[in-house]
């Protein structure tokens, strides 16, 4: 019988699809922070396959819980290999049921590997007239291939023949257990033979065929490595013995049982329910009552080209309630980025790509841009209809280039999904597509390709760029329709996305695109003054080590401190090599000299790299600015974060961190005023925590440090020094992050015992902190998340992990992001706030930076004392809490004077 007409019998090397879905696909979790990715992946997998592959028979096989036949063998077997993921090992339970439900036949034998599963059921199944296809991406499996067995490669849709074998491995299928014997396998803790690799072990096989025959010409083989083959020979025989998949075992499991079933669609309804598996779920159930959008099709996209096409859907979009709106562009860079073309879309499937400025041989007559945009500029600038996006701060910049300001901004499917669970997914459209949407979109590397060959996207073709535009809108608005849904019963979060995310949009975009001057001259003063330092640094590190070496080279420096210098190694790299970390440097620094000199050099190479030399650089040509991003989708607490450049990280503590803030300066005739919250996060855990002495001693406008370290020390505030005041802060800072005895410790340089006794006199003194950290881990273990003031919340799907140090971080998560968030929140409020003010009574003031806890304006001159007074204000009623919030205000001709 012709290979071709015999039946097929297929195979799945169940766990090669788990870590190849866990590690390679997105990382989705529910609305709930349980993650579900390695779950969604395999059974997607498993779906694709059998349609693509029908077959009479199918076994989906999974290696044992626990140890093995090789384990009796070989102790030492997978000895190196990590523990499962809790977050992998949470989804296998749940993932064999789906399988199941699915009516897929599943393989499971205590003691016996997966691999040596499918070698049995292959051989039976050969022997019994069946051509055979394993799905793996497993190399070893490459011995079982022959003319009736082949394996496909799920990821990319290859095959495996005998063929591909000696293609890919360089050697006959017959030879891999050889090749692999040779080469061994450090993952699996397989010997092999030392510094053989896959080049010497094909060289060996081509001359001498077999590991047999090259082991009777073992004194032929030269060099160190046939002193290496010479010295593993005892080991080959145990080595082979461990690469072989075992083709004859009793399994108890017949072939004629491997036949697919008919799904349980009941307990599949309930399983896709819990893992929110939606777009399954409602082709499960093929009705209208589950909240699941359509399948996306391009079917109904339309690429805009003449006037008659333009004028209907500028008739269509200005009747809408609500239009979901994208555009291309020549760059992500909103400061030099322009407009390519558009896309709308005024419900699922119904999208339009509009280009106006594609630019390729044989491109097709596309409509005059200016006046496309001038009779779009009143649709996109007015209130209706509603804009609907993804990260529509990016197009309102960019709109801006053109003289376009968007407006009616009504909803961001980033922000909704970020506002739904910030730490559920990316929040990027594609990964949010495939999580909520079960589809995998086009990417902007298929259309436009990578790397030093990508081309700018009014080079790519019309023909692929239209249905990718129009994809954007169409699942844009996909996106949301689903996430209203899903927040409609969680009014909180509603309100945090209405009244606070989407109104900050158009905020942060006029701060964007203001942008900050910059001082470039001092800057570069700056940066030579910091390479004088750096050489000084480093001669000294030089003398002090006895030789010169590279003090940006982790390899070099671990050679000197930890060879030569023999300094206490006091943690170690993935590889098992001593760590020079910052964390290990520090430590060190306590009581070495060379370690304090590779921190400063370091730091001093970072301010210089990142900020003096970097910042110049960035200065727009169009506006003689520096324009940073605002990230509203970045931070799991709800903090902004910023980019390119992070003014989040300039150093405030350092007097070279405060020369960086010299150079940010105010225009002619402006000052730079600085709002900054003072204490905002002790603040909020008074008013959260409720504790009666604390909440006096900010009520009495007490120094909160002077009266902790009161409380702490048993002295009367006029009697506590600086030393004192300075171990109360450390104590007020270090319990609200979860700081140990053994971190306050290390900080304060002091006993651990000394430490432990700070601590509990603070608690004895404020018992309402302890109460209220005791409680709130309570609640997220309950309820696996924590809410701020205004009711945002941070997921933590590892608050009941069993692995203690990823609990005992959550733990202390869940104390500090109640307080983070809410903080965030608070400076949000107050931005929304500030902005109308200025709007209204200083239109020629302007907010210009977000940094922490801290708003930064340029003011007129003359205007400042005004606006200081009125900012002030704004800034404190920014929350209704039970102790005051206070904000300390400060001007002057450069951010560093302004504090």
């Amino acid at each position: 019988m012709d290979r071709e007409e015999k039946p097929l019998f297929v195979m799945v090397d169940g766990s090669s699809y788990l870590y190849r879905a866990f590690h390679a696909l997105p990382s989705l979790t529910t609305s709930e922070g349980a993650p579900t990715g390695a779950m969604h992946g395999v059974l997607a997998m498993l779906r694709r396959l059998v349609e693509d592959y029908p077959s009479e028979f199918l076994a989906v096989v999974f290696d044992p819980r626990g140890k093995t036949t090789r384990n009796e063998w070989y102790p030492q077997y997978k000895a190196n290999r990590p523990s499962m993921p809790e977050e992998l090992s949470s989804q296998v339970g749940p993932l064999l049921e789906l399988i199941e439900a699915s009516g897929f036949p599943l393989v499971q034998v205590d003691g016996v590997e997966a691999d040596d599963v499918i070698g049995t059921l292959s051989a039976r199944a050969t022997a019994a007239g069946y051509r055979v296809l394993i799905s793996t991406g497993d190399k070893d499996m490459a011995q079982l291939v022959d003319d009736d067995v082949t394996l496909i490669n799920t990821m990319d849709n290859s095959l495996l023949t005998p063929d591909g074998v000696m293609k890919k491995f360089g050697v006959r299928p017959n030879q891999i257990i050889d090749y692999l014997t040779l080469v061994g396998d450090t993952v699996d803790n397989i010997p092999g033979v030392p510094k053989v690799g896959p080049k010497t072990a094909v060289k060996w096989l081509t001359e001498y065929d077999s590991l047999d025959a090259l082991v009777a010409n073992a004194e032929a083989i030269k060099g160190k490595v046939g002193e290496n083959l010479r010295a593993s020979l005892e080991d080959l025989p145990l080595s082979k013995r461990l690469v072989t998949i075992i083709k004859d075992l009793d399994l108890g499991v017949t072939l004629t049982h491997l036949r697919p079933a008919t799904p349980d669609p009941v307990r599949l309804s309930q399983l896709f329910q819990n893992f929110e598996f939606t777009s399954w779920l409602k082709d499960l159930k093929g009705d209208a009552t589950v909240s699941a959008p359509q399948d996306v099709t391009a079917d109904n996209y339309e690429t805009i080209l003449n006037e008659a096409d333009f004028d209907r859907w500028l008739k269509t979009l200005s009747g809408a309630d609500q239009m979901a709106f994208d555009t291309e562009t020549t760059s992500l860079f909103y400061t030099e980025a322009r407009v390519v073309g558009m896309s709308f879309a005024v419900a699922p499937g119904a999208a339009a790509y509009l280009p106006l400025a594609h630019d390729y041989p044989g491109c097709p007559q596309q409509l005059d841009f200016d006046q496309c945009l001038e009779r779009l500029k009143p649709l996109l600038e007015a209130d209706k209809p509603g804009k609907v996006g993804h990260h529509l701060k990016y197009d309102r910049n960019v709109l801006l280039n053109h003289g376009v300001k968007l407006g009616g901004i009504e909803a961001d499917s980033m922000l909704e999904s970020y506002v739904l669970n910030s730490t559920a997914s990316r929040h990027d459209l594609d990964s949010l597509a495939l999580k909520y949407l079960d589809h995998n979109t086009t990417h902007f590397e298929d259309v436009a390709g990578k790397g030093a060959k990508q081309i700018t996207f009014d080079q790519v073709p019309l023909e692929q760029a239209a249905p990718y535009a129009a994809e954007d809108a169409d699942i844009s608005l996909r996106l949301h329709e689903f996430f209203q849904s899903r927040l409609a019963d969680k009014r909180s979060l509603k309100q945090i996305l209405d009244d606070l995310e989407v109104p900050l949009i158009p905020v942060l975009s006029k701060m964007e695109t203001t942008g900050v001057l910059i001082d470039a001259d001092l800057l570069g003063k700056h940066s030579q003054e910091l390479e004088q330092e750096m050489t000084t640094l480093a001669k000294v590190a030089f003398e002090e080590a006895g030789e010169t070496f590279n003090l940006g080279s982790p390899k070099q420096i671990q050679h000197i401190l930890f060879e030569k210098q023999g300094l206490p190694v006091k943690s170690k790299t993935a590889k098992g090599q001593p760590s020079t970390s910052e964390a290990v440097l520090q430590e060190l620094a306590e009581d070495y000299e060379l370690p304090r000199l590779i921190l400063e050099h370091r730091s001093l190479a970072k301010l210089k790299s990142t900020y003096t030399d970097k910042l110049p650089q960035q200065v727009s040509d169009a506006t003689g600015r520096v324009h940073t991003s605002y990230h509203q989708a970045v931070a799991a607490t709800g903090r902004l974060s910023s980019s390119d450049p992070n003014l989040q990280n300039i150093p405030i503590r350092t007097a070279q961190g405060r020369r960086i803030r010299k150079a940010f300066i105010a225009p002619p005739n402006h000052l730079l005023l600085a709002a900054d919250y003072s204490q905002i996060e002790l603040r909020i855990m008074a008013h959260l925590s409720g504790d009666e002495a604390l909440v006096n001693a900010f009520n009495e406008g007490l120094d909160v440090h002077r009266a902790t370290a009161a409380e702490v020390f048993a002295a009367p505030g006029e009697e506590v020094g600086e030393e004192e005041r300075r171990a109360a802060k450390a104590i007020n800072f270090g319990l609200i992050y979860g700081m140990s005895a053994f971190g306050l410790a290390r900080q304060l340089k002091i006993e651990r015992s000394a430490a432990q006794q700070y601590i509990e006199r603070y608690f004895e003194r404020y018992p309402g902190v302890r109460n209220y950290m005791d409680d709130i881990r309570e609640t997220a273990r309950a309820q696996g998340y924590v809410e701020t003031i205004f009711g945002r919340r941070l997921y933590l799907p590892e608050i009941n992990a069993r692995n203690a140090q990823r609990r005992q971080y959550a733990e202390r998560t869940a104390i500090n992001a109640p307080m983070q968030g809410s903080a965030a929140d608070i400076i949000k409020r107050a931005m929304l706030a500030v902005d109308a003010w200025l709007n209204e009574n200083s239109p020629q003031s302007r907010l210009i930076m977000q940094v922490h806890d801290e708003l930064v304006l340029e003011v007129p001159r003359s205007d400042v004392e005004q606006v200081s007074k009125s900012i002030a204000k704004i800034m404190s009623a920014a929350a209704d809490i039970k102790v005051p919030l206070t904000v300390d205000c400060g001007w002057g001709a450069n951010w560093d004077e302004a504090h």
